[in-house]
C-alpha cells in the first residue's frame, strides 16, 4: 500500500520541476510511451527507502484566470481528498499573492499534513524574502530551488516521516478493484454481483462518490470488492475529467491485487481506458478486462474475435489479459468474470519450483540462445523465482549487459507458454553468475 503525496499550488511556481525531479531518480518514471498520464502528473518517488506516488495537481489548466480560480479549488480539493500528505508550492520572486492567500485558506481547514514549500530561493536575499510566507499561517516552511535541487532533502526528510506506515497483512483478503471510465457500469456490476441495491446508480456520471469496500464470498474464496469511486463532476472541461477520473482510479489501484477493468463496448478500448489499463500494469496488478453493454453493439459473425484483436493491439506488448464480453443488464457472464479474477489472483502469486523451472526453461535457452552481442556470446546458466508479491524472474548469465529486451519478452513468452500467468505482468532481470 503506497501514500500519495499531492503537489498543489498556482501555475508556474515550480510544480512540474519538482515532480519530475523526484520522479527521475528512479527508473520507474511514468514514461511517454506508457501513454499513463499524457503530461505526466503521475508517478512513484521514493527517499530513504519509503516509496510513494506522487501526483501533480497542476499543468492541466487552460483558460483564463477566472476560470483558473475554480480549477485551483478542484485541484486542492482533489489532493485534501485522495493525498496522505500535500504540498504547497509557492514562489518567492511573487511573493504572496491572492490565488495563494486562497489555497492557505482551504488548507489550514485540513487535518492532513501540509508542507508549504517556497520554491525558487537561491540566495540569502531570496532567503530573507521568504519570512512573508509566514502570513499564510500553515506552520512549517521549507525553502527550496526545484531547478537546482537545493533545499529538497530537508522538505523529503519531513515528508517521508509523516507518511502513513505501509502495513503489509498477511491475512488480509485478496482485493479485487472494479475500475474504468465514468459511466461504464463498475457499480451496476457490483450491484449485480451483491444482488442487492447497496449502491444507487443513475445514469450521472461520477454519482459514486467514494471506493467503497465489499466483503464478497463465491465459489468458497473471499475477497474484498472496492468500486472506485466515481468522479464528482463539477467541471465541463473534458481535459480533466479524464485526470480525475484517472487519479481517482490510482489509490483503488494500488490498494489491489486484482483490477477488474470495466469498458464500454460502445465506447471501445479508448484513451482513458488505456491509461487506467497502463496504470495497473506499472503497478504490477492483476488485470482482467471486462467489455460491457455487449448487448447493444451491433454483431457481425467475427465482431468478438475482432474487437479483441483491437484491444490486444493497443495493449502491446503484454497482450496475456482476459478478455470477456459482458452485459451487466442481462447479468450474462458476470459470475464468469469473478471466477477469471480468482485465477488471475491465484496466477499472480503463484511460485514455481526452480528445479522445475530450469527444467523446462534451459533446453528452451539452449535452442535459442541470446544473439551474440559485439561478438560476445551469452551463456544463460540458471533461472530463479524470486519471493516477491507479483513474478519476477531471475536469469543468471555470464554477460547480463549483453541480454537485450526482445530477448527478455522471448523469455517472458516463454514463461507464458509454459505457465499459466494470464492476466499478470511479470518482469525479468538478468544477473550476473
Amino acid at each position: 500500500m503506497g501514500a500519495i503525496v499531492a503537489i498543489v499550488g498556482r501555475p508556474n511556481v515550480g510544480k512540474s520541476t519538482f515532480f519530475n525531479r523526484l520522479i527521475q531518480r528512479r527508473e520507474a518514471i511514468v514514461d511517454a510511451v506508457s501513454g499513463v498520464t499524457r503530461d505526466r502528473h503521475y508517478g512513484k518517488s521514493d527517499w530513504n527507502g519509503r516509496e510513494f506516488s506522487l501526483i501533480d495537481t497542476g499543468g492541466y489548466v487552460v483558460g483564463s484566470d477566472d476560470i483558473f480560480e475554480k480549477e485551483i479549488d478542484k485541484q486542492v480539493e482533489l489532493a485534501i481528498d485522495e493525498a496522505d500528505a500535500i504540498i504547497f508550492m509557492v514562489d518567492v520572486e511573487a511573493g504572496v499573492t491572492g490565488m495563494d492567500e486562497d489555497v492557505a485558506k482551504l488548507l489550514r481547514r485540513v487535518e492532513k499534513p501540509v508542507f508549504l514549500a517556497i520554491n525558487k530561493v537561491d540566495n540569502a536575499q531570496r532567503e530573507a524574502d521568504a519570512v512573508e510566507f509566514y502570513s499564510l499561517g500553515l506552520g512549517e516552511h521549507y525553502t527550496l530551488s526545484s531547478i537546482n535541487g537545493s533545499g529538497t532533502g530537508e522538505l523529503l526528510d519531513a515528508l517521508v516521516k509523516v507518511l502513513p506506515e505501509v502495513v503489509e497483512e498477511d491475512d488480509e483478503l485478496p482485493r479485487f478493484a472494479v475500475v474504468g471510465r465514468p459511466n461504464a457500469g463498475k457499480s451496476s456490476f457490483i450491484n449485480a454481483l451483491i444482488g442487492e441495491e447497496r449502491y444507487i446508480v443513475t445514469d450521472i456520471a461520477g454519482t459514486t462518490r467514494d471506493s467503497i469496500d465489499t466483503k464478497y464470498n463465491r465459489f468458497g474464496f473471499e475477497f474484498n470488492l472496492v468500486d472506485t469511486a466515481g468522479i464528482r463532476r463539477k467541471a465541463k472541461v473534458k481535459e480533466d475529467l479524464e485526470f480525475y477520473s484517472v487519479m481517482r482510479s490510482v489509490r483503488a489501484i494500488e490498494h489491489a491485487d486484482v483490477c477488474i477493468l470495466l469498458l464500454d463496448a460502445t465506447r471501445g478500448f479508448d484513451g482513458q481506458v488505456q491509461n487506467i489499463f497502463w496504470l495497473a500494469q506499472r503497478n504490477n496488478k492483476g488485470i482482467v478486462i471486462l467489455v460491457n453493454k455487449w448487448d447493444l453493439v451491433e454483431k457481425e459473425t467475427n465482431s468478438v474475435r475482432d474487437f479483441e484483436k483491437k484491444i490486444k493491439e493497443a495493449m502491446e506488448p503484454f497482450v496475456d489479459v482476459p478478455i470477456l464480453f459482458i452485459s451487466v443488464l442481462n447479468k450474462q457472464r458476470i459470475f464468469k468474470a469473478i471466477e477469471t479474477a480468482v485465477e488471475v489472483y491465484k496466477n499472480r502469486s503463484k511460485k514455481i519450483v526452480t528445479r522445475k523451472l530450469n527444467e523446462v526453461m534451459l533446453p528452451i535457452i539452449e535452442n535459442r540462445p541470446p544473439p551474440a552481442y559485439k561478438g560476445k556470446f551469452v551463456k544463460i546458466k540458471f533461472c530463479t523465482q524470486l519471493p516477491t508479491p507479483y513474478p519476477q524472474f531471475a536469469f543468471f548469465c555470464n554477460l547480463p549487459q549483453y541480454v537485450r529486451e526482445p530477448y527478455k519478452r522471448f523469455l517472458e513468452n516463454k514463461l507464458r507458454e509454459n505457465y499459466d500467468f494470464s492476466g499478470v505482468p511479470m518482469t525479468i532481470f538478468m544477473r550476473k553468475k
